[in-house]
């Protein structure tokens, strides 16, 4: 088949590899890759999957100090990340020495494993047994090394385990095994500014030189690069590679990837055993881990956090959470999405599976409370919004014209190839640097940008409690960088596929930095952890 970049319009969910193929195992036709620069043979898909585990058993209990497990999807075959168990934050994690409701332990004292934690543990071995892995790493902490040999004992060929330095946890050694109300109480200035500018924050060591100031999350970020550049050169004709870390290196670790700034270290979530999937296309340089314009190799997020495998449908909030809880929805497939036309602001209906994906998004959340409910006033949002509500009698549906799709101008109604023909090289510009594409009597990117964000702002102010927020691709896509203050030129950076879920916290209020608990969740349509729900659409 034809190489299917998800670069098409925005209402495409694009594949990067899982979407098309129904056996992960047999990737035999062209897949889709990041902003179309993803070639058929050259191509590296990397998945990252971020697992936590709670040394506590019966029980699993959120905090920003979970254990973690991540994945990497690469080529022709997958790459899957990392499991830990990692130092706590929080109520329960009774399994460990220190007890609950302390800060990570960096590289100082350690201990393995639990025996209570071991049943999360094989919950994540159990979850991905069905993957051939090509190779193996982790943290050479204990409680790392113990957490990937479970998950490695689910596989029929487990590949060889090799530890590696640069997936220590983050290091903040003059609070490490102190309790979090221990250190506001002793740190009150301290703790605010690792709460609130975590770039900024440091510690002042003793050294044999004098004293020496430390920034932790600009070293665990340091050290995220590095593992990166190294393992995508390790590995640049693919493979399946297993990472377990911990939780502060994998937000790392997702962070430095997406090219999202140490300022929003707090603002990415990793929960109990969350497993989150990253896509790396292919780049004749390294990656784009040093920051720059991210033209070197481009990265796509696929999923981030998901809990269900582990029985819970969305993270918990954080300890004190005050604001609102808004579950971002990608509205269900069309006709057009799924024969691959452009259609923009053309008001397609959902077709037949795009109804089942709709109500199937409606029975995963048909537990949650609702508050409000806000869509696209475009008709497969709306429809999708209304199918959701059918388990929420009395909820009135607001309809927003800000967040209607983007305009494809003369674009809509028409194929990549008719689009090629009128428009010679605009598509493909569209593909690898979008916010220089003026879509022909439609819109830019930066316009989009503007109504959508302005539209959200308006909507986190308004609203309390929680609700959903239908939309569309681009939309979607524009919100999820705003979060992290990415420009239009990232706008391949998240994937968001029809009748996908994405989960965003302001804990603070409205005026605080919101949180990204889970983004692109799909299992309750695919039943696994990848999304395949693209099938080939724009």
């Amino acid at each position: 088949g034809r190489p299917a970049a998800e670069a098409g319009a925005a209402d495409r969910a694009p594949d990067l590899g899982a979407g098309r193929w129904a056996d992960h195992a047999q990737i035999g036709r062209g897949g889709e890759g990041v902003g179309g620069m993803l070639q058929d043979k050259d191509r590296i898909f990397t998945n990252l999957y971020g697992v936590h585990d709670w040394g506590l058993a019966g029980a699993r209990q959120r905090g920003d100090w979970d254990n973690t497990a991540e994945i990497i999807k690469k080529g022709r075959d997958w790459i899957i990340g990392e499991m830990k168990a990692s130092g706590l934050r929080g109520r329960g994690g009774a399994g460990f020495p220190t007890g609950p409701g302390n800060f990570p332990r960096g590289g100082g004292v350690e201990w393995g494993v639990a025996d209570p934690a071991a049943p999360t543990a094989r919950l994540v071995g159990e979850t991905l047994s069905g993957i051939d892995f090509d190779a193996a790493y982790c943290s050479p902490l204990q409680r790392a090394k113990e957490t990937a040999e479970i998950i490695l004992s689910h596989l029929t060929n487990p590949p060889s385990l090799q530890p590696t330095d640069k997936l220590m946890e983050i290091d903040l050694p003059l609070w490490e095994g102190m309790l979090r109300q221990e250190v506001i109480d002793r740190f009150p200035e301290a703790y605010q500014k690792w709460h609130d500018r975590p770039h900024t924050f440091s510690m002042k060591l003793p050294s044999d030189s004098g004293e020496i100031e430390h920034f932790p999350v600009l070293a665990v970020f340091d050290s995220a690069r590095d593992f990166w550049q190294e393992l995508l050169a390790r590995h640049n004709s693919g493979g399946t590679i297993l990472v377990v870390a911990h939780n502060g290196i994998n937000r790392a670790l997702i962070a430095t990837a997406a090219e999202i700034a140490p300022d929003y270290y707090q603002s990415i979530q990793q929960s109990n055993c969350g497993i989150s999937v990253l896509n790396f296309a292919p780049s004749p340089v390294s990656p784009p881990l040093q920051g720059g314009d991210g033209r070197g190799g481009a990265v796509q997020l696929e999923s981030l956090n998901l809990t269900s495998h582990v029985g819970e449908i969305f993270p918990k909030p954080r300890d004190g959470h005050r604001g609102p809880r808004l579950l971002l929805v990608r509205h269900g497939e069309t006709d057009w999405n799924r024969a691959g036309k452009f259609q923009g602001q053309i008001d397609v209906p959902l077709n037949d599976n795009g109804r089942e994906q709709a109500q199937k998004a409606a029975e995963f959340l048909k537990d949650v409370k609702l508050d409000f409910a806000i869509s696209s006033s475009m008709l497969r949002p709306k429809e999708t919004a209304e199918i959701i509500l059918k388990y929420h009698e009395g909820l009135q549906l607001e309809l927003r014209d800000g967040l209607r799709e983007i305009s494809h101008g003369l674009w809509e109604g028409k194929f990549e190839s008719e689009i090629e023909g009128l428009y010679p090289g605009l598509l493909q510009e569209w593909k690898t640097n979008p916010e220089t594409v003026q879509m022909p009597e439609g819109e830019n990117l930066q316009q989009v940008w503007d109504r959508a964000i302005a539209d959200w702002q308006e909507i986190v102010k308004s609203v309390s409690g929680t609700g959903i927020v239908v939309a569309h691709d681009a939309i979607n896509k524009a919100l999820l960088c705003h979060l992290f203050g990415l420009e239009p030129q990232h706008f391949w950076k998240f994937k968001q596929g029809n009748g996908a879920v994405s989960v965003i916290d302001y804990p603070q209020g409205p005026d605080g930095l919101p949180v990204l608990q889970a983004m692109n969740v799909t299992t309750h349509l695919s039943g696994g952890v990848f999304d395949k729900t693209a099938a080939g659409a724009l």
